[in-house]
């Protein structure tokens, strides 16, 4: 091979040394640390490839590396050749290249946005040979690289010990993944689309899924039979590996098959053909080659089957699957356009929508429905244009490292202005959360009394997962969607993704937290807060005060408070947008309407005695007034003390909302148990 005719790139933000290897050397991993190496792929082979021929040659294969389930994700890119350009970006210089440096590129879904992650080539290696992720055949390098454009992502290999295969589907993909709980089919038969569970009746709708999307199997806990035995199998054949054992509870597969049979007796079989990413076959169950379940069935399908089992795959039947494994996670297919595919319709999501959002403290980390501050939640209107197959999703926002592996000071999360950063660390720790949504008439309505109703669709309970949806049918109209931890005051950030068959569009509400003015005192508790944009204009709005015939003029607001337990607190704060040497005097007047005027006849309401003045005048940027206002419909009135005299304004609106806890509503998700399993390669 001839050689480069320039140095190869040499990664400075990822070296070939310990601190891309590790992160605290509480792995197994750490035991190889004085023996891992770093080659180049054509020190490793004669003649690398960066993609196989046959894609089964291309299959994923685990090392020392607890990360089975970034590879079974892996595994969806080689279903769609389109999902495998967008991440490895096509057209780069591979070994055999004159124009080859020693660099690759690809690119990673991140928090709402693809970034594209260069890496160079120098791959760890124990013995001369890859010591993590490989293909099926030694000499095709995609799955390794990719691999470390992960690693680099996450700031080590160490980090991707353990995980979520939906967290790494999300991430290759853009889309969207969802998580059977096996071990609650039975239960979740019953549950509506609208109540946040998707399961399905029966693993047979697995079957028109198989061509259309990845899909993965766990097993989170050892037991007495076929598992068990599986496990004990790989550890055994490993002796260097003091203390696995107990990591061996947690393993991620391939569903890379599933056919409907037609048994002796004439009952109909389902199988699964399972991928262990160890790339050994050792599954001791009934359908093993030579098991007793393949005397059920016809002689010719038990040699098809069997024969197309590759290095690391085995079959098991309906019954032994849904005995031996506890989950399964399934990617959303992604048509070539990029839009997702629903997995229960096939109907495409074709309009998207997304929004970040965040839960402060203090603030808006209102936390659950068994909270009175859940109304001071982030709220979001979706607006639904047509009758729509719609998904709804809360995507956490991983928490950042401040200052990274090298010492070099990161942007603060959510600012703009940040440049990603490769040693940008994944938080495994997520807060579990929850979404509701809200059918609402108009957008102009009473939030507290809204969010005090029960809602048309919501989480089954608040989950520990990176992102929850929802499924949902939805008529046209506004819906309001709450985001919401199940913990009061538990600040974070997440991005709201809206997947629709039809016209969607997605608003944010604003909520402004106003601090006291000078000698007032806001009252403890949760405040739902307007504000009210408006301007005194020469000869239209400028009218003065109520001492000049022009007061009617003037800028008029409305105010309705709702029926309810008793008087509401309220705040009215009027702020002129001015210098402090440019002010005017300024204040206001609230009138009542009286129930038979139905807010007409405004000038004559006028003349009427204001029911609460923020007078005298004053020359001030901002007055305010806290009174109690009973059900009814009011009008706001700020003016200036002098006729015809210009300026900006704004009136903020600050209401207390009394809304006793309602418990025993929101129930809380098991902690996530994350597939990590090693298994050593034999040398």
């Amino acid at each position: 091979m001839r050689a480069p005719a320039r140095e190869l790139f040499r990664d400075p933000a990822f070296p070939a040394s310990d601190s891309s290897l590790f992160s605290s050397f509480s792995t197994p991993l750490a035991q190889f640390r004085e023996d891992i190496t770093w080659r180049r792929p054509q020190e490793i082979c004669a003649t690398p490839r960066l993609f196989p021929d046959n894609p089964q040659e291309g299959q994923v294969k685990q090392g020392l590396l607890g990360d089975c389930w970034f590879l079974c994700a892996c595994a969806a890119l080689q279903k769609s050749r389109h999902l495998l350009d967008q991440v490895f970006l096509p057209g780069q210089p591979t070994w055999l290249d004159q124009t080859y440096r020693g660099s690759f590129t690809c690119r990673v879904w991140q928090f709402g946005r693809w970034v594209e992650v260069t890496i160079d080539d120098r791959l760890p290696c124990l013995a001369g040979r890859l010591c993590f992720s490989r293909c099926q055949r030694e000499d095709v390098f995609w799955l390794p690289l990719l691999e470390k454009v992960y690693a680099k992502v996450h700031g080590s290999y160490e980090h991707l010990w353990a995980g979520q295969v939906a967290d790494a589907l999300v991430d290759l993909t853009g889309g969207l993944a969802e998580r059977w709980n096996l071990k609650n089919l039975a239960s979740s038969r019953s549950q509506q689309d609208g109540s946040g569970g998707s399961e399905p009746k029966t693993c047979w709708q697995l079957l028109s899924l198989k061509e259309r999307c990845l899909i993965s199997c766990s097993v989170f806990n050892p037991k007495a039979g076929t598992v068990q035995e599986f496990l004990l199998f790989a550890l055994d054949h490993h002796p260097s590996s003091p203390g696995a054992r107990e990591l061996g509870e947690f393993h991620a597969f391939i569903i890379s098959d599933l056919r409907e049979l037609r048994g002796q007796a004439g009952q109909s079989i389902l199988l699964l053909r399972i991928q262990n990413p160890w790339g050994r076959r050792c599954w001791q169950g009934p359908w093993r080659e030579g098991g007793e379940g393949w005397t059920q069935v016809d002689p010719v399908d038990s040699a098809e089957l069997l024969s197309q089992l590759q290095e690391g795959e085995f079959w098991v039947d309906e019954e032994e699957f849904l005995r031996e494994f506890d989950e399964v996670t399934i990617g959303y297919p992604v048509t070539e356009a990029g839009h997702l595919q629903s997995l229960y319709s096939e109907k495409v999501l074709s309009h998207t929508q997304e929004l970040p959002g965040a839960w402060v403290l203090g603030q808006s980390a209102g936390g659950c429905r068994n909270n009175s501050g859940f109304p001071s939640n982030p709220k979001f209107w979706l607006r639904v244009s047509e009758p729509s197959e719609v998904y709804i999703a809360v995507l956490q926002r991983p928490r950042m490292r401040t200052v990274d592996w090298a010492g070099r000071a990161q942007a603060p999360v959510g600012d703009s202005r940040a440049v990603w950063s490769p040693a940008s660390i994944l938080g495994k720790d997520y807060p579990a959360v929850g979404l509701h949504l809200w059918k609402v008439e108009k957008r102009r309505v009473s939030l507290p009394r809204i969010l005090s109703t029960p809602p048309v669709a919501g989480t089954v309970c608040h989950a520990y997962d990176r992102e929850v949806h929802l499924r949902c049918e939805l008529t046209p109209g506004y819906y309001l969607a709450v985001p919401s931890t199940f913990l009061k005051n538990v600040p974070g950030q997440f991005l709201l993704r809206v997947f629709s068959s039809g016209r969607v569009s997605l608003s944010a509400i604003k909520t402004v937290v106003q601090s006291p003015g000078p000698g007032e005192t806001l009252l403890a508790g949760e405040w739902e807060t307007v504000q009210l944009q408006g301007s005194w204009k020469i000869g239209q709005t400028a009218g003065g005060s109520r001492n000049f015939a022009s007061y009617s003029s003037n800028p008029c607001f409305p105010l309705t408070i709702p029926e309810g337990a008793g008087p509401r607190c309220v705040r009215i704060t009027l702020h002129q947008h001015c210098l402090d040497s440019d002010c005017h005097p300024i204040g206001f007047h609230v009138f009542q309407v009286p129930a038979d005027n139905g807010g007409q006849g405004t000038p004559s309401l006028l003349l009427q005695k204001p029911l609460l003045s923020c007078v005298p005048h004053c020359y001030t940027q901002e007055v305010s007034r806290v009174c109690h206002l009973s059900a009814g419909t009011y009008r706001i009135v700020p003016s200036t003390y002098l006729p015809d005299t210009e300026g900006a304004f704004t009136v903020t609106i600050a209401t207390r909302i009394d809304r006793r806890s309602i418990h025993s509503q929101e129930m809380l998700g098991q902690l996530l148990q994350e597939a990590s399993f090693m298994a050593v390669m034999k040398t």
